[in-house]
This record gives structure tokens, C-alpha cells and sequence, in this order.
């Protein structure tokens, strides 16, 4: 009798990420990267690739969304000194080396587009803007929902400018007033703390859905997975550093 290959022998609702069949889409932030997987949309971080990779991935199909923290300042990135001292804020909780940033100063939103410039010229053809709830966390700063609003829509409107669609990360109370304006939507540990009904009008709207759970929450896969499908939303299970392998539904 001859053995089935590996990837068959997984359930067909889900397949493991690197295997033979195509995800729908993967999210690695973690190196090493895995560049060879099959899927039609990765989301990595633009410090982990080069323009070269980015163009092989487009050659082969592959949508690269390009991950800029919009809301904090990385002590490793390159721009970590164009913040001036003022605009920093408190630290972000389990990240140590990231401190919240003051959106409403000028000064943010220049560094920030600075980051969708590079993300442009690398080829990247959208952007995962993260950290975009600071109206709901201990930033340092007063800042509120409509300032985060306010912020998110013209970094919106500057991505557009450059060709880049733009993903709305989180922050699921900013869905009714973004939704028009964000193209797509990346979402963590909603089956895992029950607010997946609140991504709804982003599929109304006929737009992605890009869902994450993670391994550690020790959820019911089949279950969830089977939920995603039906809903329409694109899921993934990954462990916490967001590195390559996982799971997804198959579409």
C-alpha cells in the first residue's frame, strides 16, 4: 500500500502552511522567513527582506504586504532616533524594546510616511498598519478615538496616494468609521475572546478578513476553522512569534 504524502494526511479543512497546497495568505514578522510558501498574500516586515525577494514573490503571484507599527517607536529600527523625545510615550507592555508615540504631532505622521515610501519603493503592494487602538491603552499621551481616526485616515489616504492598499490591524471599535477607507482587515484572537461578529462589515463590504489564533490558546481548530470558512474569513493558526509554519483553512 503506498503511503499518502504528508500533506494529505491533513484534515481538508485545514493544511499546514509549506506544504503543498496553496494558503490563502501567511503572516511571518519572525526570521527566519520562509519565502517559498504557497500563498496568494504574505504579510512580513520590510527590515526582513530585500526589494530582490519582494519582486520574486510578486513574480510568483504573491501579494507582499509590507508591516509598519504605526503607533510605536522601535528602539531596533533604523528611524528610532528621528522620533523627537517629546512625542514618546509608555512601553508596550510584553514589548520592552517598543514605546508608544504621540500621533497627533506632525512629527509621526512624517516618520510614518517616511516608512510607506520605503515600503513603495521596496515593491511591497500593501501595508499592515499596527498599533492603530492607542485610545484604549496607558500611552502617556490623552489620545482619543477620534484622534486615532483622524491619524489612521490620512495615513489611508497617503497609501493610497502611493498605489498601496492599507489593512486596518485590530481595534475593532474604529471598524464602522474605517471600513470604507481601509481595504482589508487583520485580526488577532477574536474566535479566542468572541468579537469575530464584529469584523462582519469589512465582508459585507466584500473586502479580506485575515484572521490569526494562536497555538498557546489551545482552541478547537476543526471547530473555529470551520467557523472562518463559513463566515468568509481567512484563517491562520500561528505561535506567538508570528514566524513561519502554522496552519491555515483551506479556501
Amino acid at each position: 500500500m503506498l503511503a499518502l504524502p504528508s500533506f494529505l494526511a491533513v484534515p481538508l479543512a485545514v493544511f499546514v502552511i509549506g506544504g503543498e497546497q496553496r494558503a490563502y495568505w501567511d503572516w511571518q514578522l519572525t526570521e527566519p522567513l520562509d519565502l517559498t510558501v504557497r500563498v496568494s498574500v504574505l504579510v512580513t516586515d520590510m527590515d526582513a527582506v530585500t526589494s530582490e525577494q519582494v519582486a520574486q514573490l510578486k513574480a510568483r503571484d504573491i501579494a507582499p504586504v509590507c508591516y509598519i507599527s504605526v503607533g510605536s517607536q522601535e528602539a531596533y529600527r533604523d528611524d528610532a532616533t528621528a522620533f523627537p523625545v517629546e512625542v514618546l510615550g509608555q512601553a508596550l507592555g510584553d514589548w520592552p524594546d517598543e514605546v508608544f508615540v504621540d500621533i497627533r504631532k506632525p512629527a509621526v505622521f512624517d516618520i510614518m510616511t517616511a516608512r510607506i515610501d520605503r515600503c513603495a519603493s521596496m515593491g511591497f503592494v500593501g501595508v499592515e498598519a499596527d498599533n492603530i487602538d492607542l485610545f484604549e491603552n496607558e500611552t502617556g499621551f490623552d489620545i482619543t478615538k477620534q484622534d486615532a481616526l483622524s491619524y489612521v485616515g490620512a495615513l489611508a489616504d497617503y497609501a493610497h496616494g502611493k498605489g498601496l492598499t492599507i489593512a486596518q490591524k485590530n481595534a475593532p471599535d474604529l471598524i464602522p468609521d474605517l471600513v470604507q477607507r481601509m481595504d482589508f482587515l487583520l485580526i488577532e484572537q477574536c474566535f479566542e475572546y468572541d468579537f469575530c461578529e464584529e469584523a462582519q462589515p469589512y465582508l459585507d463590504a466584500g473586502k479580506d478578513v485575515l484572521a490569526v489564533e494562536y497555538t498557546d490558546a489551545k482552541l478547537d481548530w476543526d471547530e473555529i476553522c470551520t467557523q472562518a470558512k463559513s463566515s468568509g474569513m481567512h484563517l491562520l493558526l500561528k505561535d506567538r512569534d508570528i514566524s513561519a509554519g502554522g496552519k491555515a483553512c483551506a479556501d
